[in-house]
């Protein structure tokens, strides 16, 4: 699965192999594995980014 995130400054971005996605203190991160479930212990880290430059995220 994959997420595009839009950010302040108008640029896009593409999170490939990002099954989910939580809120950590001040930074968005988002978390993959190769089971069909959502974010659990077994979950990696794919990407993060400061949530305050987040405009928008698109499930793809």
């Amino acid at each position: 699965m994959s997420f595009e995130i839009t950010l302040t400054d108008e640029s896009v971005e593409r999170i490939d192999g990002a099954d989910s996605y939580a809120l950590e203190g001040p930074l968005t991160t988002f978390f993959g594995n190769d089971r069909p479930r959502p974010l659990d212990s077994w979950s990696t880290k794919v990407a993060s980014y400061r949530t305050e430059r987040i405009a928008r995220i698109r499930r793809l």
